[in-house]
């Protein structure tokens, strides 16, 4: 049997480069997001009347969570073309993000009024009525997310939270073995919510 020898210096080398390379790759994610700010802002500089390059730059800055850039790039969208209605969400969506749920709120009721029985656009107010704890209106949304989409499990379960907050725990109950029949993961969730009231 021959004796194999470490090469220590062949280890060495190998896990110095391996870290290297994990840096390049953590630095290069990180400059890909700033890179792509600068050719977004490069394009609207360039057309400043294209609400769809707005939207990009202000998606682009809301995934780094660039709050204020954001908003001000959603607003220049809907400057340039008043019928991009979907800078509304977005505009309501930042608000959101940001805690200024009246600001969010004003912005999801316009874009609602838009189409007032689509029931993403009535999730969207009821969530925002939920942070602010009137739990009365969010349940007016969230029962009217659901007249229009019967399956949105997500409403039904944000409804009974609302129920419990009022005092309907019968309806609350009624939503929690509707989420067992559909042995739904959100039914144990509400159940915590029903045992703490």
């Amino acid at each position: 049997m021959i004796a194999k020898k470490l090469h220590p210096e062949k280890g060495t080398t190998r896990i110095p480069s391996l870290l290297l390379f994990l840096l390049l790759a953590i630095l290069t994610s990180c400059n890909s997001g700033e890179d792509e700010i600068k050719k977004l802002q490069q394009k609207v500089w360039k057309n400043p009347k294209d609400a769809s390059s707005y939207m990009l730059l202000g998606d682009a800055f809301a995934r780094r969570e660039k709050y204020s850039e954001a908003t001000e790039a959603y607003k220049n969208a809907l400057g340039a073309d008043p019928g991009h209605t979907k800078a509304l969400h977005a505009l309501g969506a930042v608000s959101f993000n940001t805690k200024n749920y009246n600001q969010a709120l004003a912005y999801f009721n316009k874009y609602l009024g838009l189409s007032p029985k689509d029931s993403l656009r009535l999730y969207d107010v009821g969530n925002t009525y939920m942070q602010m704890q009137r739990f009365d209106k969010a349940a007016e949304a969230y029962s009217a997310s659901i007249d229009n989409s019967r399956e949105f499990v997500d409403a039904h379960y944000n409804l009974a939270v609302c129920y419990i907050h009022t005092g309907r725990k019968k309806e609350a109950m009624a939503i929690y073995e509707w989420l067992l029949d559909k042995n739904n993961y959100l039914a144990h969730s509400l159940q915590n919510h029903l045992k703490g009231n």
